[in-house]
């Protein structure tokens, strides 16, 4: 499912007109998304959380060369499914 798909089903769903679902969708990613800039978790009771981890340096290598390159540490967003949201889809 892509985010189209997704606002057409939440517009579906909610019965709320496709322009307002857009908006509900977007507002929803704005806000996951800036509590992980800030390094907080976003829990969703029964969903899951979305969480950021630090990610450590590391030395890669450039695949056309070989060459080694240094990969500063970093941090990654995660997504961790809830109990609920496993054994639903299990």
């Amino acid at each position: 499912m892509n985010k189209r798909e997704l606002i057409d089903a939440v517009a579906a769903t909610s019965g709320a007109p496709r322009k307002d679902a857009a908006a509900i969708v977007d507002a929803v990613v704005k806000v996951i998304t800036a509590s992980l800039v800030r390094r907080e978790p976003v829990t969703i009771s029964g969903f899951g959380t979305f969480e950021t981890r630090e990610v450590g340096a590391r030395t890669a290598r450039n695949p056309g060369t070989g060459e080694p390159v240094a990969v500063p540490a970093h941090h990654r967003a995660a997504f961790r499914p809830g109990g609920v949201l496993k054994e639903t889809v299990a």
